[in-house]
């Protein structure tokens, strides 16, 4: 049952109804670049002087970064001669493109297709079936032939895969002792971000990633260095 306070005011409803807004902000950071700069800066930035850097409005960033400081991806200092912002230590942990900790490309596979696909939220459920055609003008028959579209979307699609392992997959490998199984296959396994954990972790094993052959290909010539030779391919 809702209380009496809840049915007053409905933050709850609210917030969920402005939840891609901040969805939005964060994404828009990372894809101008306005984390990686202020990491490379070693120093507090001027919204001039970051629009400058990064070839857009002065006002428009200043906005972006004044919602940033609300959702805590920044933090601002007040001085005499302006507001300076400096990344927040998650903002540098996550959201940077150097950090072995990054999360930006599942960030701009969110934003560029996961999001567009959303839109047509309404349509997949009255049809049952993903929305590729409309988002993309590709056949929803075959959901990877339309996510891996191209070699750069699939580029796109394995590092965002590997931001995601790259924080949880040692979580997801130590939840079972696998120290017994000397060979361990990975099945879809991308870009190889999990096989890697897992050789980490597991020493005396050994990883097998079936994937797809161009899937294969991309891991090989982009992720997996020829000198690991605790992981093997299977193309499939």
């Amino acid at each position: 049952m809702s209380s009496t306070e809840d049915l007053d005011y409905p933050q709850v409803i609210l917030q969920y109804s402005s939840g891609f807004l901040v969805s939005k902000v964060m994404f828009t950071a990372c894809e101008l670049g306005v984390f990686d700069l202020l990491l490379e800066s070693g120093e507090p930035l001027s919204s001039d002087a970051i629009a400058a850097h990064l070839g857009t409005s002065t006002t428009g960033m200043e906005r972006l970064l004044d919602a940033c400081v609300g959702l805590k991806l920044l933090a601002v200092e007040l001085t005499q001669e302006g507001a300076l912002y400096r990344n927040t230590e998650i903002s540098n942990i996550y959201l940077t493109k150097s950090s072995p900790k990054s999360q930006y490309h599942i960030m701009m596979y969110y934003s560029n297709t996961v999001y567009l696909c959303w839109h047509y939220l309404a349509d997949a459920v009255r049809e049952g079936r993903n929305q590729y055609e409309r988002a993309f003008g590709i056949s929803s028959k075959d959901p990877f032939g339309a996510m891996y579209r191209s070699e750069e979307e699939m580029l796109k699609f394995m590092a965002g895969q590997n931001s995601v392992w790259s924080i949880c997959g040692r979580d997801v490998l130590a939840a079972f002792d696998l120290s017994p199984f000397t060979q361990i296959y990975d099945l879809g396994g991308g870009g190889g971000a999990l096989a890697r954990e897992c050789v980490s972790l597991y020493p005396n094993s050994t990883v097998t990633i079936y994937d797809l052959p161009k899937v294969v290909q991309v891991a090989k010539e982009q992720f997996i260095p020829p000198e690991e030779r605790r992981i093997a391919f299977h193309e499939g």
